[in-house]
């Protein structure tokens, strides 16, 4: 039987509908973002961002690229950490079914979701009751395009201990079941503006290049040294990243992968491709 899939809900807004305006889109990034690790090894993982691709794009695409020419194999599993949660919300995950992209559904991978269901609460979705989420279903068509045969497991994680002990416990699951996996962390960095209400450091030129070289910089140094717990506690002083349950549940796992350096790929804002008042941040980091 079939599996149940799960409808994409911001095809065609968010980014392109349709298999080859993704392709053609696809292309484009990998050719002209210039971007690689600096050291060619292998990788087990990543922190993205999930904005729109006409924003940040070109940084995710270039992240599950490095994934994929870096390794000699590909995954067996995905496993992506997301959602916009605070210390206080519930884990969340779908457990079965597929998640559709342009290029054709990606199943759960079912044996892997039991194994965690067992161990932690999970507010479990379905492919027909969810809660609508760019931070991972941004990611999906990428995913798919760069790893066609992999199966995916998503879920929402929020910035708390227990989050990194999901992470251990995944990695755990995966090798008790001998599947191969790689990790990846869903987040943007600093939303600036009035229209996050965050403004302390006034406007123009100056908040940028603060937010930029200052507030940015200090998460993805914590994402650099990946340092779960630091990061976790710079975005609750400082605001600097929507999902950081999701960076640092990544981290987590890619360290347990054997993950002990990180490098940057790429940086950029909101504010590159349409300059503006109120910014976000995005950064590619690959471990």
């Amino acid at each position: 039987m079939a599996s149940k899939i799960r409808r994409a809900v911001f095809a065609g807004s968010w980014y392109p509908a349709h298999a080859a305006e993704c392709e053609r889109e696809i292309r484009a990034f990998v050719e002209r973002g210039g971007i690689q690790p600096l050291r060619r090894r292998r990788l087990v993982g990543g922190i993205l961002p999930h904005a729109g691709w006409y924003f940040s794009g070109n940084i995710a695409c270039n992240v599950i690229h490095a994934l994929k020419t870096c390794n000699d194999a590909p995954p067996d599993v995905l496993v992506l950490f997301g959602m916009h949660l605070s210390p206080a919300s519930p884990n969340i995950m779908m457990p079965a079914g597929a998640w559709e992209t342009p290029f054709g559904s990606m199943p759960v991978a079912e044996d892997l979701a039991d194994a965690l269901i067992r161990q932690f609460p999970f507010r479990q979705e379905t492919p027909d009751r969810f809660t609508q989420d760019n931070t991972i279903e941004l990611q999906l068509p990428f995913l798919k395009y760069f790893f066609p045969r992999a199966k995916i497991l998503a879920m929402g994680v929020p910035p708390t201990d227990a989050s990194l002990a999901i992470g251990r416990a995944v990695i755990d699951a995966a090798q008790q079941l001998g599947c191969a996996v790689n990790v990846i962390g869903s987040t943007d960095l600093t939303h600036y503006g009035s229209n996050y209400g965050f403004t302390g450091h006034g406007s123009g030129p100056s908040a940028v290049a603060w937010v930029k070289e200052e507030n940015d910089r200090r998460i993805i140094e914590a994402m650099l040294d990946l340092d779960p717990n630091r990061l976790m506690a710079e975005a609750r002083v400082n605001q600097n990243a929507c999902c950081p349950g999701a960076a640092a549940t990544a981290i987590e796992a890619g360290r347990c992968l054997g993950a002990n350096e990180a490098e940057s790929i790429g940086y950029a804002t909101s504010h590159d491709r349409s300059p503006g008042e109120s910014f976000v941040g995005y950064v590619g980091i690959v471990f």
